[in-house]
């Protein structure tokens, strides 16, 4: 009897499934890459419509299914991955020459990659994918999306809403293409396919050093445990309140937000109380050991607690507070694995430290940053121009915000960084990029450069005057040493091995 077909495995379905998105969108990408300036801008303008019409729903879709962080602040972000970074990037020339140097006459041409493999986080799963098809179409490169496998609904549902959009405006089809059936298999598949040829990686530790691995060009970003000083300097009151804003939007998902409050001494008991004012708990010693045991799972963050609001975390620790409360504080001593709140947590929770003033302060901060932040995010609170140049100089790390929220700060919401969703931390944290990811990187810029004039006349006339210089005849050289049984020095040399 001849047994029945099994099901195909779904790592061989999601690397068959890859292989096939990957050709699919080499075609497209081919077609794309002969779109004039006026339709890559109208393609992307409908593409940004169609997202501002459906953020809310999208939003909506990725918190039911990550079962995490807010409808309000991921439509906020989804309005932000649309028309915020639009803006930015709409003027940018992305086709034919874009820049000339009429003098020394060098012309720079833009060319695309060709197709982009973009993996998407559970974190900010509609709102990066808006922000990777955008930039990738821009820059007439395709894209395909490699979604987290918690959060494959609404980031397919933005691929689709794209490219419906996209071909209404006249894009072939295709362009925009979401892996269905995502594995670690399957994306790795996707990354290494012949027709990839750059990776936009936004993810954990290991699959961004995956995507360093393929052997395809790829932009990735690193670890985001960011500290925030509040030095004495400051306004106590709006430095709490831009925590707590930055804390609340959608649970502290973004990996700039801050993890970690650090506070010269002359003003603790202020920002305690400013803290206290607006809502936030700070535990008690029994709840700080409660809570510092469900944050970690031996030496890795425990990914359960990940965008969770402050209540439900109390209640997975063992303890209540109340679910109006924004963000949970824990006092704090020493940094590393021996101190879990000192980790980047992704969700509102603080780990409090005193210093006794800005130099303490600038230590405890780069101790923060060497335990799994460098060159990501820094945040200070301060009204004292010297000490702010004193971190911005010396802090191994790529953003230093200012009386800003980090979360709005650092992807250029409440700053005029370049708004981005994929933040570079450069040679400190093991990327090829310290900026924040924009258009400008999807772009390859080929170059016409011209002869000087008068160069080829005046290197004739120096081969003239150095024909004139030749020697008579050729210098004497010693022989070159055989590896035959000759000897040089005084030592023969070994035969070389005969083939067998």
């Amino acid at each position: 009897m001849i047994p029945p077909l099994m099901a195909a495995d779904s790592d061989l379905v999601s690397i068959q499934e890859a292989r096939d998105a990957a050709r699919r969108s080499a075609v497209a990408q081919a077609a794309w890459r002969k779109a004039d300036q006026a339709k890559v801008d109208r393609v992307c303008e409908a593409i940004v419509a169609a997202m501002e019409r459906d953020a809310q729903r999208l939003a909506r879709m990725a918190c039911a299914e990550s079962g995490f962080g807010d409808v309000a602040s991921k439509t906020r972000k989804n309005r932000f991955a649309a028309r915020t970074v639009w803006e930015s990037i709409r003027a940018l020339k992305t086709v034919g020459v874009i820049a000339a140097d009429e003098v020394n006459r060098v012309y720079e041409i833009a060319e695309p990659y060709g197709v982009v493999v973009g993996i998407i986080p559970v974190t900010n799963p509609t709102s990066t994918a808006i922000f990777k098809v955008l930039i990738a179409l821009k820059t007439r490169n395709s894209i395909v999306l490699s979604p987290h496998p918690r959060a494959v609904g609404c980031i397919g549902e933005v691929a689709r809403l794209a490219m419906e959009a996209a071909t209404r405006a006249g894009a072939p089809k295709d362009l925009v293409l979401c892996l269905a059936h995502p594995t670690l298999e399957g994306t790795d598949a996707a990354m290494k396919a012949r027709e990839t040829a750059l990776i936009l990686a936004t993810g954990g530790p290991g699959l961004v050093r995956a995507a360093y691995s393929s052997g395809k060009p790829a932009i990735g970003v690193g670890p985001g445990n960011a500290p925030v000083y509040i030095e004495k300097s400051a306004d106590v009151e709006l430095a709490v309140e831009a925590i707590v804003q930055s804390q609340a939007f959608d649970n502290a998902t973004l990996c700039c937000s801050e993890q970690s409050v650090v506070v010269d001494a002359p003003i603790r008991e202020a920002v305690v109380a400013a803290f206290k004012a607006r809502g936030a708990w700070f535990c008690d010693a029994a709840q700080r050991e409660q809570l510092a045991r469900v944050v970690a799972k031996g030496r890795s963050l425990n990914p359960a607690i990940v965008g969770l609001y402050p209540w439900q975390i109390a209640k997975l620790a063992g303890f209540t507070v109340p679910k109006e409360c924004p963000v949970l504080l824990a006092e704090e001593s020493g940094v590393g694995w021996d101190h879990p709140l000192s980790i980047e947590k992704l969700a509102p929770i603080l780990a409090f430290y005193t210093v006794k003033d800005w130099k303490a302060g600038c230590a405890r901060c780069l101790e923060i940053l060497d335990f799994g932040g460098r060159g990501h995010t820094l945040t200070l609170h301060s009204n004292d121009e010297k000490i702010i140049w004193e971190f911005a100089l010396e802090k191994p790390t790529h953003r230093i915000l200012v009386n800003t929220p980090a979360s709005h700060g650092a992807v250029g919401l409440s700053t005029g960084l370049k708004p981005s969703l994929t933040l570079g931390c450069g040679a400190f944290g093991g990327n090829i990029t310290s900026d924040n990811i924009t258009a400008e990187h999807l772009m390859l810029r080929k170059r016409l450069a011209f002869g000087r004039p008068g160069f080829i006349e005046e290197e004739a006339r120096r081969r003239k005057e150095r024909d004139l210089d030749l020697p008579a005849a050729l210098p004497r050289r010693p022989a070159p040493p055989s590896f035959h049984g000759s000897t040089t020095g005084g030592r023969d040399w070994p035969s070389p091995p005969r083939k067998r």
